[in-house]
């Protein structure tokens, strides 16, 4: 996939945040290049802090993460910290309580 290849990412937030991500930048940097701050604190995909669920499309890791269960990956809960996109994405942050 060329690296330089853009997908459009849709964050189902109140309101709704769309920005563009590169093939090579992962998620949460993509958020933070178009001016979007979103929740995270370690950024290596252990804290879990910027957990979302991935509604549409599909991401890659460059190594196998720890910060998720075998469970939540089947469920579609994604580490945007550490996901590359590799399509147009639509996401939904995890509800905090």
């Amino acid at each position: 996939m060329p690296e330089n290849r853009a997908f459009r990412i849709r964050l189902q937030a109140e309101p709704a945040i769309e920005f563009e991500g590169q093939a090579q930048h992962s998620v949460l940097e993509a958020a933070l290049r178009a001016g979007f701050r979103l929740a995270s604190s370690c950024r290596n995909g252990t804290c879990r802090a910027c957990m979302c669920r991935l509604l549409s499309g599909e991401i890659a890791y460059r190594i196998e993460w720890p910060g998720l269960s075998r469970e939540e990956k089947l469920e579609g809960w994604i580490l945007p910290c550490v996901a590359l996109p590799r399509s147009d994405l639509e996401l939904a942050p995890a509800r905090k309580t």
